[in-house]
């Protein structure tokens, strides 16, 4: 028996495909990079929230970030990196293809009426 498009949703990336990190990593996808607050502002996440998720989207190599300073103002700022780029790119397009399974799953029953 093949497995139902709706358990491999569960085999999903958690890394990325947790509301708020998959938020900042689309968000990151369509720009070089990105300053903190910016994303604050994007995501709506509070600066503890925000920095909590980029620290997990560091360690996971998905993203870079460098701290910098203008004068005596810190300035964050954030990249997706080339291995976090692929693997966003793998992640849309695993939903796509599961969006596409789920709509076209029949259940078993209904499978053996059509067969009637």
């Amino acid at each position: 028996m093949s497995r139902q498009p709706f358990e491999e949703l569960a085999e999903l990336d958690r890394l990325i495909h947790e509301p708020a990190r998959l938020s900042i990593l689309t968000a990151l996808s369509a720009c070089k990079s990105a300053d903190f607050l910016f994303l604050q502002r994007l995501t709506g996440l509070s600066k503890g929230n925000l920095s909590a998720h980029l620290s997990k989207l560091e360690t996971g190599e998905l993203v870079e970030i460098a701290k910098t300073f203008a004068g005596k103002i810190p300035r964050t700022t954030v990249k997706l990196t080339r291995h976090g780029r692929t693997q966003l790119e793998r992640h849309w397009n695993e939903l796509d293809r599961l969006r596409f399974a789920a709509r076209d799953w029949q259940s078993d029953e209904e499978k053996e009426k059509e067969k009637s």
